[in-house]
């Protein structure tokens, strides 16, 4: 008996992406001059057309239109066929400063540290799926797309345009552990020049295959381009918004979601910045080998600087008395934004790479909640006083 499981990943190039992208690009253009920068910017594209607006408070002094520009041609989107180009896209701009309100709570918490820019809840999540702690399903749907749009730009593939889509169901056994890939979904955007046969071929050559190799993909059905044409896309197919593929930031559906967005907001959000911790905790939980799978849930309130609460579940996999866990992260951890912003040194230009192929996952310099730095805090815990493995 097989369990089935199945998540999404986008390319740079769809449009709501295209929004994270070119939210992310402003917060990081304000970063860059001004690390205590206030940033929560949304986009919205449509068929020549980008709306920027929200609230910025910072000392960075921003060409707002030649950052959307720049971010929009980087995509691809550099031609007029298309429906949406960095030449001649018509470009809207709607932004003030952060709410005093908000501010106050921010800059003046009742214990005069740093408060959480607003309330929530936030998840962090890890298991042993693969060697960076993310379920399966999500990293292969990442990885598809992410190679999808490498071939794109360095035309490995001819004639393909920005916006692509990549969806994995894995087959997991009774024990929970992924047995095989029962189905690949894999939509791609190209010009009209194109047979969907010889593209399918194409597609599974120098996308599929390559990311793939390594996996059982004996029993695997493929969907490439199942409508059978795809033309149109991107903004011009479809509207794009900042933060409407959360699911596809995070875990892909396997752990939960507080609902908080990422793209173009700064790390006093801590729907943001709280996520990133609770990755990071998680993360390095089940590195440790004390766990084979935990969630990490904080919330917080506005204006204050603790979390109004924590919560660790290992869904019964873990190896030592859960209580010594919470201590080794209450010890160890702070989970203030301030220390949140310390620890993981959030203040930084990092984010237009975020924006694609997820936030997690991924072991690059600047993702910094994704180093196991702290194994050995959670490993001793599989010792006793005399050193001998419990």
């Amino acid at each position: 008996m097989y369990k089935l499981f199945s998540s999404e990943s986008v390319t740079e190039g769809h449009p709501d992406k295209v929004s994270d992208y070119i939210s992310d690009s402003i917060l990081d253009a304000c970063l860059e001059q001004d690390p205590e920068s206030r940033v929560a910017i949304e986009t919205a594209v449509t068929s020549h057309y980008c709306l920027l607006f929200g609230e910025i408070t910072s000392k960075a002094v921003i060409n707002y239109e030649s950052i959307v520009k720049k971010a929009i041609e980087e995509i691809g989107y550099t031609k007029e066929e298309y429906g949406y180009s960095a030449d001649t896209v018509k470009i809207d701009i709607r932004i003030d400063k952060q709410s005093e309100d908000i501010a106050i709570g921010v800059d003046k918490s009742k214990d005069k540290q740093l408060g959480a820019g607003d309330q929530g809840l936030m998840f962090g999540y890890a298991n042993h799926d693969t060697d960076v702690y993310l379920p399966l399903p999500i990293y292969l749907a990442h990885r598809l797309a992410e190679r999808l749009s490498y071939v794109r730009k360095n035309e490995i593939i001819p004639n393909l345009r920005p916006d692509g889509k990549t969806q994995v169901t894995i087959a997991y056994d009774k024990d929970n552990k992924p047995d095989y890939i029962h189905t690949v979904v894999l939509s791609t955007q190209h010009d009209d020049c194109w047979k969907q046969e010889d593209l399918r071929k194409e597609v599974m050559k120098h996308v599929i295959k390559p990311v793939l190799e390594d996996y059982d993909t004996s029993k695997t059905v493929y969907q490439i381009n199942p409508t059978g044409k795809f033309v149109k896309g991107g903004p011009h197919g479809d509207a794009g918004l900042t933060g409407r593929k959360i699911i596809v930031d995070t875990y892909g559906g396997y752990a939960r979601h507080g609902g908080g967005a990422f793209s173009g907001k700064d790390a006093t959000k801590v729907d943001k910045s709280a996520a990133y911790m609770a990755r990071y905790i998680a993360k390095n939980i089940v590195a440790s080998n004390i766990a084979t799978e935990c969630e990490i849930q904080l919330a917080y309130a506005i204006g204050l600087s603790e979390p109004v609460s924590f919560s660790i579940n290992t869904f019964g996999t873990e190896k030592v008395d859960i209580e010594k866990i919470y201590e080794v992260v209450n010890q160890n951890f702070d989970l203030t934004p301030q220390g949140i912003i310390e620890t993981l040194n959030l203040n930084r230009p990092i984010y237009k790479k975020t924006s694609s192929y997820g936030h997690f996952g991924r072991n690059l310099d600047e993702f910094t909640w994704e180093q196991t730095n702290k194994i050995e805090l959670f490993a001793k815990l599989l010792y006793n006083e005399n050193g001998d493995k419990i």
